[in-house]
Parts: structure tokens; sequence; C-alpha cells
């Protein structure tokens, strides 16, 4: 089996439960560097850190061959210096993930784990994007994560082979968007390729938390869990209990 330069990055921050497994699962199929920011960055979508420095740190993952790295910036940050300045040789192929929460629909856009996948497209790298349903504080992360950990092995597997379908093949420039429904093993129905992105409009909104003393007003956002989606699309997938793989491209 070849040895492939895998580089991951994530936006949940290295100590993320999500990247963790990812790089175990990874590290199977080559050598494996981990290059992620040192906390949350959710929601930072394409961003690049252009006016501060940035700083990049070893970082220990308690896993056996496997290079990991903190940094001050940016998920995208950590794409770009992670493969031209921290790995001694670029990758061959590029991961980012897992996401805690789905990385579906129109809320792609403002994903940092699905922007640092998209710059790593536009340089010319094959690339894979992953995330599964929100686990929340009040859940065992073992039920959480079922689905994920069943599924996750077979799609690397059919990633990495020699004979992968076109839907699964790993192609310079384009990422794979890879999504794990929230749900039983039991209530898994498998894989569903092609998924085109949903088109389904945001109904999240925004809160008035406090009334500030200048007259003005503090607004914090609060999610609304999306129940419908047109058939064929990467959120209707994963509201049908499947796990949802389609290409999401840049603008062109």
């Amino acid at each position: 089996m070849q040895t492939r330069r895998i580089l991951i990055v994530n936006d949940d921050g290295i100590s993320s439960d999500g990247l963790r497994r990812l790089v175990l699962e990874a590290k199977k199929y080559g050598d494996v560097w981990a290059v992620a920011p040192d906390g949350q960055r959710s929601a930072a979508s394409h961003s690049l850190t252009i006016n501060d420095p940035i700083d990049v740190w070893p970082y220990d993952l308690g896993i056996e061959g496997v290079h990991a790295f903190a940094c001050s910036g940016l998920p995208t940050d950590c794409f770009r210096i992670g493969c031209k300045y921290v790995m001694p040789e670029e990758p061959d192929v590029v991961f980012s993930g897992i996401n805690n929460g789905f990385n579906v629909g129109m809320d792609i856009q403002y994903s940092a784990t699905v922007g640092a996948a998209l710059d790593a497209a536009m340089c010319g790298y094959q690339v894979v994007a992953f995330s599964e349903g929100f686990m929340g504080d009040d859940r065992e992360q073992d039920s959480g994560h079922q689905v994920t950990d069943e599924y996750l092995p077979q799609v690397l597997e059919e990633l990495f082979s020699d004979d992968a379908r076109e839907s699964l093949s790993l192609r310079a420039g384009r990422v794979l968007n890879v999504n794990f429904p929230d749900c039983s093993i039991a209530d898994c129905k498998g894989i569903k390729l092609d998924c085109k992105v949903a088109t389904t409009p945001f109904v999240d909104h925004y809160k008035v938390a406090e009334e500030l003393s200048n007259g003005g007003k503090r607004y914090t956002i609060h999610w609304v869990n999306r129940d419908h989606a047109e058939p064929g699309t990467d959120l209707h997938a994963i509201l049908e209990g499947y796990v949802a793989i389609g290409v999401v491209n840049n603008i062109s």
C-alpha cells in the first residue's frame, strides 16, 4: 500500500476529539501531520490572518508517529503554513475535520472546516472535509459517534483505493464534503453519494441578550434546526439518516 503524506487541519482546535479520531484512522494510510488552531475557530469561513503574527508550536497528541502542531491563527492559516512550512514535503492529501456539527447546505459558506478545505483545493491539493452531527455536553460521546466511527474507516478505505468510484475518488482541486448523521447505527441507512448542496433558506435568528447603558443592545445568535430540504441534497440525506457525500467547489 502506498504511503502518503497527509495534512489534517480543523476549526474546533488541536485538542478536539474529532481531530484525534480522524488522525487515528488516517495514520493507517500514511505519514500524518496535524496543524490546528489552539482554540475554537468555528464559522471563520475562508478567512486569513493578515494583520497579526501567527505562532506555531509542537503539540503532543499522545499518538505515536503523528506530528502535531498548534497554531494561533485560523484554519486556513493552519493549512497554508502546514503544507509549505511545517511539513518537510508537501502533502499528498489534505483532510479537514472531523467538525463537531454538520457542514451542509448554505451553512457551508460560514464553515471554517470547509473554508480551509476550499483553500487547499484552490492550491491544487486533493481534499476531503469531514463533519458530524453536533455532540452537545449532555450526550454520551461514545453513542454520539457511533455512525462516524462505523463509516469513517469504510470511507477512507475507498478514498485511498486504486479503483475508487468516481464519487469517492480523490482529485486535485476539488473538495469532497462528508457528513455523518447524528443517529444510531440501527437508524443509519448507509452512504448516499453525489449529494448536491441544499439551498434551504436560513432560519436562524438573534435575540436581545442585554440592554446596554449607551442605548445599544447586545444580541446573541440562536440556531434553528433544519427539518426539511429538497431531495438529492446533502441536508436531505442527513435528515433521512444517511452519510452524505458530495462535492463542494470554489467560486469559478
